[in-house]
């Protein structure tokens, strides 16, 4: 029998409608409805359609899908999702970006079913976040740069550097991922229902310090705007939100006593090539050292358009100098995770993928945006173990990084 639920899942985290699919597959948008809701089943030259537009095998729609085996529905609150966007959050949009991290949460369910995870250390640093945030008479604004620095020391960062900050956030027990997003969102954040907290980054033309400043905004997020309907904010009150971030990514990136140190060999500030060195050390954007020395008050505001209009008529604005050479950070914790199972002989990668799952690599490319070449390292040959049931195995203790 088909399972009209699996198909309408898949188009969902695609981000079809019903009509896009229908005219892809050369069919009516009546008829995509039909399958979906079990009036009627494809027929074999549809089924094989569908097949190639998802990456998934035929027997992915006659059968449970995982989100029904490993997922709650109501885990993943499409009111908590919080962009990082220069548009407001479009409905269609926000389902679809739901609908994938349902898909990523059912995905980490999955793979750590048989592994003790430690206490997330980001849970117990937004339990003091917001402890502090609730009973300090602070107004917001120094609010908001005490938990930066809170945060800072929390993660464990380097002192001078963010060159190691996605190690310490995904070691902190932040699931993060990349995505192919689409323009306008550049990366976004949400808690589940079960305190898992997700970033999801976009990975188009995006340089390692604009990156850098992503992550820090949607752990600003994360941290000041726990539970938060993000869906139901007006322009004006999305924009302030956006700030809090905004200003948060500063303080975290930048902290003020080292910050302040270095600005004090800077000798012409208006000038952004003076910045370069500093841009190296602390892996953020010359817009972002202007930003934040405007902040810190180590710039007047006239200076501060100095230095913007001096970045425009360098051509900065689109791309900075380094921008191609400093070193992309990427996500590692799922690649930790998935090696270390099939190491230890707990999961067979390839009987996941084909018999569980019931996709190809290419479907984990797109879900997790691991590249498909991690994945068909373990279907070119079968692991060693034996293929185990995995909710009849040990528990195993896992330690990130």
């Amino acid at each position: 029998m088909f399972m009209g639920e699996n198909l309408t899942n898949l188009r969902i985290m695609h981000g079809y409608s019903r009509k896009e699919l229908s005219e892809k597959l050369g069919v009516t948008e009546q008829a995509v409805w039909q399958y979906e809701n079990a009036y009627t089943s494809p027929k074999v030259p549809i089924v094989n359609e569908l097949k190639r537009i998802f990456s998934v095998k035929s027997k992915y729609f006659y059968e449970q899908d995982m989100l029904a085996k490993y997922n709650n529905a109501t885990n993943i609150n499409v009111m908590n999702i919080a962009y990082r966007s220069k548009v407001m959050n479009v409905i269609s949009k926000t389902q679809t970006e739901a609908k994938h991290v349902e898909y990523l949460d059912t995905f980490i369910n999955y793979i750590t079913a048989q592994i003790s995870l430690p206490t997330l250390k980001i849970i117990q640093l937004r339990e003091e976040a917001i402890q502090y945030m609730n009973h300090s008479p602070d107004d917001r604004a120094t609010q908001i740069q005490h938990v930066a620095r809170l945060a800072r020391q929390r993660l464990n960062l380097e002192q001078a550097t963010n060159e190691n900050l996605m190690f310490w956030l995904e070691k902190s027990g932040v699931y993060v991922f990349e995505k192919a997003i689409g323009e306008g969102i550049d990366a976004y954040s949400l808690w589940t229902r079960a305190d898992r907290p997700f970033i999801i980054l976009g990975n188009i033309k995006r340089s390692a310090v604009r990156r850098n400043f992503d992550i820090a905004h949607e752990l600003g997020h994360l941290l000041l705007h726990y539970r938060l309907e993000f869906v139901s904010l007006d322009r004006k009150e999305h924009k302030e939100i956006e700030n809090e971030a905004n200003l948060f990514a500063g303080a975290f990136l930048l902290p003020e006593e080292e910050f302040t140190q270095d600005m004090q060999a800077i000798p012409q500030l208006t000038n952004p090539d003076h910045y370069l060195d500093l841009k190296n050390k602390w892996k953020t954007s010359l817009q972002v050292l202007g930003y934040r020395a405007a902040n810190l008050g180590l710039m007047d505001a006239k200076a501060h358009r100095n230095f913007y209009a001096a970045m425009h008529r360098r051509g900065y604005l689109e791309r900075e100098p380094f921008d191609q050479t400093i070193p992309l950070q990427t996500p590692m914790r799922i690649r930790t995770i998935i090696d270390l199972l099939a190491n230890k002989g707990l999961v067979d990668i390839r009987y996941m993928i084909e018999q569980d799952w019931k996709v190809e690599t290419s479907f984990f490319h797109h879900l997790t945006g691991i590249k498909t070449e991690f994945f068909n390292n373990y279907m070119s040959s079968r692991s060693t173990a034996k293929i185990r049931n995995m909710k009849n195995m040990p528990t195993h203790s896992y330690k990130n990084g």
